[in-house]
């Protein structure tokens, strides 16, 4: 009886064991399976923006995507205001953001960024009545020049045309409309968005893209401190890019942008 007893409790103990590993493991896995929210403004075609139905598309969506399954996570993609993208890290809303963030001291202040993935330049997209061939030109009373408010070429034209008007304007859709209407003698942003804009509007636009500053490197931003997602990303883009990532999303959405900046003799965004 004693023997029986023995084995009867030796039986429990085993099955407890198997139960409370079980019971591990699923934790693990609900781990490695949580949500990897991602902050970004879908208002910046071809990079952040949206399909027909309304669901997010471009290219960091569908880096956004990869990333979560290197990590093994499944992604949500939070469509946020340009302002606020760096507030909802801070806040724990989104978890990073990728967004085509310029890696700035400024922001570096107040978040961590990935290793680059991509880089930039700035460039004009010009009323074709204004009389305008360079960014010097506009540094004079009577120009009028917008930018989208809180981006590099907003940073740039208050440091650099204090002799303009500077319109820091909430959309890019805004910055073109002036642009075309005449309201506005020029718009400053990144090159192939510049270059997109005057091919959707070349009756009333010319674009300047020979860049006037150095390039601005491009990074995907986490929340101050938190390195152990950090690490997990810089391995992540090093990987994608190794493994010709960047070169599939370049055939998918700027084939047309990369043979036209290879023929001006411009470096790519993402070499």
């Amino acid at each position: 009886m004693m023997k029986k007893l023995g084995l009867m409790i030796m039986v429990l103990a085993i099955a407890g064991s198997l139960l409370m590993g079980c019971s591990t493991a699923s934790k693990g896995t609900e781990s490695e399976k949580k949500m990897l929210t991602v902050g970004m403004e879908l208002a910046y075609p071809p990079f952040e923006t949206k399909d027909e139905q309304g669901n997010p598309s471009g290219i960091s969506v569908d880096l956004a995507y990869a990333l979560g399954e290197y990590l093994g996570r499944p992604v949500q993609i939070e469509n946020t205001n340009w302002d606020g993208l760096i507030p909802s890290l801070q806040t724990g809303k989104v978890d990073v953001v990728i967004s085509s963030m310029t890696i700035t001291d400024e922001r570096k202040d107040v978040v961590d960024f990935s290793v680059p993935y991509a880089k930039s330049y700035l460039a004009l997209l010009v009323n074709k009545n204004a009389n305008i061939n360079q960014a010097e030109d506009l540094n004079q009373p009577g120009k009028v020049v917008d930018v989208k408010k809180g981006t590099t070429g907003n940073i740039y034209a208050t440091k650099n045309l204090t002799n303009a008007t500077v319109n820091a304007l909430s959309s890019e859709t805004a910055c073109v409309t002036e642009v075309t209407q005449g309201k506005a003698d020029a718009f400053i942003y990144d090159q192939l968005t510049i270059y997109r804009q005057n091919k959707a509007n070349p009756d009333t636009t010319k674009a300047i893209l020979i860049p006037f500053q150095d390039s601005e490197s491009w990074g995907i931003a986490v929340n101050k401190g938190n390195e152990e997602l950090l690490i997990q990303i810089d391995s992540f883009i090093e990987e994608f890019k190794a493994q010709g990532g960047f070169v599939e999303l370049t055939d998918k959405y700027l084939k047309e942008e990369k043979q036209t900046f290879d023929a001006l003799g411009f470096p790519w965004f993402f070499d």
